[in-house]
């Protein structure tokens, strides 16, 4: 049983209105970061009017409003949704009413995101001012899944306000599931014809739209030729060869307005326009010119590259598309996605500007076994705080497996670069040659964390999957103190016999009074604390007493020596303190190689607040890593890569770390 059958079954027995605890009906859900313009009152559907209905199928005209507030680039998409059953009844569940018996207060969406379906629950609570609603709404019609919808939609966002800053291509992403790519028409005027051939034909929705000029403060909401401006037309069909009476042949395009007959088209081609008589008859009887659905209309192919600006288009894969009526038939996109994310000191490396960093974000290793075109589409999961985005390929070496340096990125250079936007989505189409690719999804500045999600669409098969190393010891990082080594922590035996007991061992409080005394400065004192100093039994004491002997003491100071060499070849001018971004390639040094998933772990717990390490947390590092180590090894003497544990002897491995 799901979260909202749960939720309605108990409202319903206990004769309640559901009321959501985390969208509560107060001001701050529709203004969060300015005083609102009016006081809203929240009204139900049921204090609104005496019959309301959560949809009305079959009806005809779209008369979704935008309301005083509202946004027009979200009934622009939810009037794309609307002349797509099929997809629509994906988000709107049709199963909802307001009938008293199974009327609770309570309603559904589904919404893409942050990468996947998410069923989003709301009250039917909505902000009124003067018993009238106002944001998005039925105009004429009693029907409410309009303003539940974009309040669950707001709900996502934290709050209305923020739909403000919206836009259609994220909304029709949202609403889809799919990938939006955004074609400027004037500047592909010559391909144009080319590419809307191409995606008519794959499960992609096609929507052109004129954009306003956002220079002009006096802009009209449509052309004289009756065509909306910010208003997604959804791309019908395009009919390259049109023959005409005379034998000459021309281009028409169909197209379909989202909101209906709000605005009909008036120009060339339009519904009752007399050039539909210099086509051959035979033509006009194939391609139906009169019988078109309600917002439908033909323009010339020359007259709409003259009249949109752009191309907003939705590709959606296979599974996305296949209960949509309007793409059946059509050849369906394939999709690899891929869930990451930017972790502050530890794959959140910036863009291709900072060269110390970059090489630090996921590589994704994308594979293609031929010669294809592709669409690559990063989004991020940050609705509220977006950061500037994007994404660089480049050519990855027929034998590589790991991680690629930092060097690799300095030599080589990039194949595509997409552009940096704070969009919630940024896509990039390009031609491939079979072979490998190393994709980077970035934010621009190093150290900013988001979820994000990588996708890709191509026509023929491709692997997309993430490189990176597999967890081993290249070499012992602590080391066995030469004879050679002897002379120089003479001084030290003394002080460790005086400390020792009778069986000349100490423990940890003596080890920690004896660091102290021994360590030459602050820097490296820094790893003489109670917390190292437990570690350090834990890793080098083989009796099981909590005990060392001096042998041990030496073997310590001479791979402390080895660690304080190793340090400071990574921290450069900042003696004595490590970035974070550094840590594996300086653990890689000391022995360790780790993959991305133990390096996040490291850095939660040994990062501090400005993003680096001192020593003594490194040290802390170093030993944390033996012990862990050491400790699957004993398990595993047959290196097969996996051990069987017992509660027991779980709990007692678990301590030792």
């Amino acid at each position: 049983m799901s979260e909202f059958e749960k939720l309605k079954i108990g409202c319903l027995k206990k004769g309640e209105l559901f009321e959501d605890p985390d969208f509560p009906a107060t001001q701050a859900s529709v203004f969060y970061h300015k005083n609102p313009p009016f006081q809203f009152i929240w009204k139900r559907p049921k204090e609104l009017c005496s019959n309301p209905l959560f949809l009305l199928d079959g009806a005809g005209q779209f008369d979704i409003n935008p309301g005083k507030l509202g946004d027009r680039w979200f009934v622009s998409c939810i009037g794309c949704l609307a002349i797509s059953r099929g997809l629509f009844y994906r988000v709107v569940p049709a199963d909802q009413t307001f009938l008293p018996e199974d009327y609770a207060g309570i309603f559904r969406f589904r919404l893409w995101w942050n990468g996947e379906w998410q069923e989003v629950i709301v009250d039917d609570r909505l902000p009124t001012v003067n018993n009238k609603l106002v944001f998005v709404h039925s105009q004429h019609s009693n029907q409410f899944w309009p303003a539940l919808l974009e309040k669950a939609y707001a709900k996502l966002h934290t709050a209305y306000e923020v739909l403000k800053y919206g836009c259609a291509a994220d909304g029709l992403a949202d609403l889809t599931g799919g990938i939006t790519e955004t074609i400027d028409i004037r500047h592909e005027s010559t391909a144009c014809g080319r590419i809307l051939l191409s995606l008519l034909s794959m499960t992609s929705l096609l929507t052109a739209v004129v954009q306003q000029d956002t220079q002009s403060l006096n802009q009209p909401e449509k052309l004289a030729n009756g065509i909306l401006l910010t208003t997604n037309y959804r791309v019908m069909c395009f009919e390259k060869q049109v023959e005409t009476v005379n034998g000459e042949h021309i281009q028409l395009i169909r197209l379909r307005n989202p909101l209906g007959a709000t605005s009909e088209y008036v120009g060339n081609w339009s519904r009752d326009c007399s050039q539909w008589d210099l086509l051959a008859p035979h033509e006009r009887t194939r391609i139906k010119y009169k019988n078109l659905a309600e917002g439908e209309f033909w323009m010339a192919y020359q007259d709409f590259v003259k009249t949109f600006t752009t191309l907003e288009v939705v590709h959606l894969d296979g599974e996305t598309s296949k209960d949509e009526p309007t793409l059946r038939g059509k050849t369906p996109w394939l999709m690899k996605l891929w869930y990451g994310r930017w972790q502050r000191g530890v794959s959140a490396g910036g863009c291709r500007n900072h060269t110390d960093t970059f090489h630090t974000n996921p590589q994704l290793r994308l594979i293609l076994s031929d010669n294809q075109e592709v669409i690559i589409s990063l989004t991020q999961h940050s609705a509220l705080n977006s950061k500037i985005i994007g994404f660089t390929i480049y050519g990855l070496p027929k034998t590589n497996s790991e991680l690629l340096p930092k060097s690799f990125f300095k030599r080589n250079k990039s194949l595509l670069n997409s552009q940096y936007s704070n969009s919630r989505q940024v896509s990039a189409r390009q031609e491939f040659q079979q072979g490998g690719y190393v994709l980077l999804p970035t934010s621009f500045e190093p150290g900013q964390e988001s979820g994000f999600t990588v996708r890709v669409y191509s026509n023929k098969p491709i692997k997309l999957k993430l490189i990176d190393n597999v967890p081993s010891v290249v070499k012992p990082a602590i080391m066995k103190a030469p004879p050679s080594f002897d002379s120089k922590v003479s001084s030290y035996e003394v002080i460790f016999h005086q400390l020792a007991d009778e069986h000349k061992s100490v423990n940890v409080f003596q080890l920690q009074e004896l660091l102290e005394t021994c360590l030459p400065n602050d820097y490296v004192k820094s790893c003489a604390t109670l917390d190292v100093c437990r570690q350090v039994i834990l890793a080098l004491d083989n009796s099981g007493t909590g005990r060392l002997v001096f042998s041990d003491y030496k073997n310590l100071m001479c791979s402390l020596k080895y660690w304080q060499t190793t340090f400071k070849a990574h921290t450069k001018a900042t003696t004595g303190i490590l970035r974070a971004e550094n840590l594996r390639d300086v653990l890689f040094d000391i022995g360790f190689q780790l993959n991305t998933e133990i390096l996040c772990l490291l850095v939660i717990r040994y990062m501090r607040k400005d993003g680096t390490l001192r020593f003594g947390d490194f040290v802390s590092c170093i030993l944390h890593l033996s012990i862990a180590f050491a400790t699957f090894e004993k398990k595993d003497p047959l290196q097969n890569g996996y051990v069987k544990f017992s509660l027991s002897e779980w709990l007692k491995a678990s301590l030792q770390c």
